[in-house]
C-alpha cells in the first residue's frame, strides 16, 4: 500500500520592516530618531560648547572673585550682585547709568522699528510695480556689517565735512549740527542709523505675515461695509498678532544689546551719555579685568530682559483672548 506523500508548500513569512535576518530588527521610528540625532549632533555640540557651557561658567564667575591673573579664586556668593544695588559702590552708579542709556535707546528705537516696517510692508503688499526692487532696496542695509555701517555714517555725520550738514546748508538750514558729539543729536543719530540698518528685516517679516492672511477675510470685511482703516484694525492686525509678538520681542532684545553703533559713532559720548549696558559690561570685563562684576551685570541685564519678554508675551496673549471673546 503506497503511502500518501504530501508535499508541503513553504509559505513565506513577511519580516517586519527594518528587521535583519538572524537578529533583532530596528524599527523605522527608531532609525529615523537616530538619524535625526546624528544630524543634530554637530549643532548640539557647538551650542553646548559656545552657549550652554559659557552660560554656566559665567554664572559661576559671578559668584566668585575670579580674575584671569590669579591662580586661586574665592567664592563670594551674591557679593557682586549686592554691590550693584549698593549706592556708592565702585560699579553701582556707572552700571545703572549705562542701563539708563540702554533704556533711552530701547524706548526711542523700538516703536520706530515696529511701526515703520509695518507701514512699508503694507505699501509693498499692494499690487504695485517694482515691489520686488523696493523689497530688496529696504532689506539691503541689513546685510552690511556693523563696522561698515559705522564707517559710512561717520562720513555722513561729520560736523565739519559730513554730507548731511552740507546738504542742510544747501537748503538754508543750520550746517553745523553736532550729530555725534552732543546731545540730543547723538541719540537722533544712533536711532536713525539703527532704523536704517535693521528696519528692512522687520519689513520682510511683516510682509511674509501679510501674505499669510486669508484674502477672503478682507472680502468679508468689505461686504460688511468696512473701509481700509477698519479692515486694518479688524483683519490685518489680528492676523499679524503672532508676527507682531515675534518682532516686538526680538527688537527689544536687539536694542537692549546695542553695542556697535554707539561704540563706532560716539564711543559712548559725550562723556558717558550713550554708553550702553553692553558697552560698560565689555569695558569692565575686558579692559578693566573685572570679570566677576561684569558677569553679575550681564545676568542682571538678562533677568530684566527675561521679565520684559514675559510681560510682552502675557500682554499679547491677553489682547488675543479679548479679541476672541
Amino acid at each position: 500500500m503506497a503511502a500518501d506523500i504530501r508535499l508541503a508548500t513553504a509559505v513565506p513569512v513577511e519580516r517586519p520592516r527594518g528587521a535583519r535576518p538572524g537578529g533583532r530588527g530596528v524599527s523605522g521610528r527608531t532609525r529615523r530618531t537616530l538619524i535625526a540625532y546624528v544630524f543634530l549632533a554637530p549643532f548640539l555640540a557647538l551650542f553646548g560648547t559656545f552657549v550652554i557651557a559659557p552660560a554656566f561658567f559665567g554664572a559661576w564667575i559671578s559668584l566668585t572673585d575670579w580674575s584671569p591673573f590669579r591662580d586661586e579664586q574665592s567664592f563670594v556668593g551674591l557679593k557682586n550682585y549686592i554691590n550693584l544695588f549698593t549706592p556708592g559702590s565702585t560699579t553701582s552708579g556707572d552700571f545703572w547709568e549705562s542701563m539708563g542709556a540702554t533704556g533711552i535707546f530701547v524706548v526711542a528705537s523700538v516703536p520706530l522699528l515696529v511701526v515703520l516696517p509695518l507701514l512699508i510692508a503694507l505699501l509693498l503688499n499692494q499690487k504695485l510695480g517694482g515691489a520686488t526692487f523696493f523689497r530688496t532696496l529696504f532689506f539691503a542695509p541689513y546685510v552690511l556689517g556693523v563696522a561698515i555701517v559705522g564707517v559710512i555714517w561717520m562720513y555722513i555725520f561729520d560736523t565739519q565735512s559730513g554730507i548731511l550738514n552740507h546738504l542742510l546748508g544747501l537748503l538754508g538750514l543750520p550746517d553745523d549740527i553736532p550729530w555725534v558729539v552732543d546731545t540730543p543729536w547723538v541719540w537722533v543719530s544712533l536711532v536713525g542709523v539703527t532704523v536704517w540698518w535693521t528696519a528692512g528685516l522687520n519689513t520682510v517679516i511683516f510682509l511674509a505675515g501679510l501674505k499669510g492672511i486669508n484674502g477672503d477675510l478682507y472680502e468679508a470685511a468689505a461686504l460688511d461695509g468696512a473701509g481700509p482703516v477698519r479692515a486694518f484694525f479688524s483683519v490685518t492686525l489680528p492676523g499679524l498678532r503672532p508676527v507682531m509678538l515675534f518682532i516686538t520681542t526680538t527688537t527689544v532684545l536687539a536694542s537692549a544689546n546695542m553695542f556697535g553703533q554707539s561704540y563706532l559713532l560716539t564711543n559712548g559720548g559725550p562723556g558717558t551719555a550713550t554708553r550702553t549696558a553692553i558697552m560698560y559690561i565689555a569695558d569692565q570685563g575686558l579692559s578693566q579685568n573685572n570679570m566677576a562684576p561684569a558677569a553679575a551685570m550681564s545676568y542682571i541685564l538678562f533677568a530684566i530682559l527675561a521679565v520684559v519678554s514675559v510681560i510682552n508675551f502675557r500682554l499679547q496673549r491677553e489682547r488675543a483672548e479679548r479679541v476672541v471673546s
